[in-house]
């Protein structure tokens, strides 16, 4: 069984590589499309904020690439460096769909807050699932291991498989959110459109890899314990 989670570990991370892989390039082809609205990153985030009538939130401009977020507990959009300075598709995009998370922030969208208050508890069970779940595995087939132990890391790992499943329509809302205000705001042309559509649809697809790989995980997890409980 063991030999399976390597498997499925190995599979999902050239999975999870290769989808990683094909949203910069798709970013990084997008890029090169100027919008015709001319508008920056930043502004559209802004002009978006505004439209929904949303006047607390702050716009900032962080570190690295593809590190675009919204932070629900400081409302912030932060925008890595170019997206917020780029004039072009994928910038538009990008800064559309973090607006998107603000807008779900601020109508209270059922599936964010569901997320938002497991948050503690996911943040308990990243640090420990797999420890437990070694012990109860007893290091990989090393000393027997115990059920009742790794139930419990199973248990935790749920909590994490189930956040990133939750994080599925949550990203699935953004993107359309984002995809009609930018066609309803003239922010984008039709064709502009597709080509942001498509960029967030690989985007969207390294959350579903995720989730994926965490339900695949998790089934391997409760054969193993299934098997064990029988022993």
């Amino acid at each position: 069984m063991t030999t399976g989670i390597l498997i499925i570990s190995v599979v999902f991370m050239l999975l999870g590589m290769l989808v990683q892989g094909r949203l910069k390039s798709k970013f990084a082809q997008y890029s090169q499309v100027p919008t015709s609205s001319g508008l920056s990153g930043a502004e559209v985030a802004q002009k978006m904020l505004r439209d929904n009538g949303i006047y607390d939130v702050q716009v900032t401009s962080v570190e690295g690439q593809l590190t675009d977020h919204y932070n629900p507990v400081n409302k912030t959009v932060n925008l890595s460096t170019d997206v917020y300075e780029g004039r072009n598709v994928s910038a538009a995009a990008v800064a559309a769909h973090e607006c998107g998370h603000a807008v779900q922030h601020a109508t209270a969208y059922s599936m964010l807050m569901l997320r938002s208050k497991i948050v503690p508890a996911v943040q308990i069970s990243t640090k420990l699932s797999q420890w437990v779940i070694i012990a109860g595995l007893g290091f990989m087939g090393f000393g027997g291991g115990n059920p009742t132990i790794l139930l419990v890391g199973i248990i935790l790992f749920a909590v994490t498989t189930l956040f990133s499943v939750i994080t599925l329509p949550v990203e699935f809302d953004a993107s359309a959110r984002a995809l009609r205000w930018l066609q309803t705001a003239n922010i984008t042309t039709a064709p502009e459109k597709e080509k942001a559509k498509d960029a967030l649809k690989w985007a969207a697809l390294t959350y579903v890899v995720a989730a994926l790989a965490s339900i695949a995980m998790l089934v391997q997890y409760i054969m193993i314990y299934q098997g064990r409980s029988r022993d």
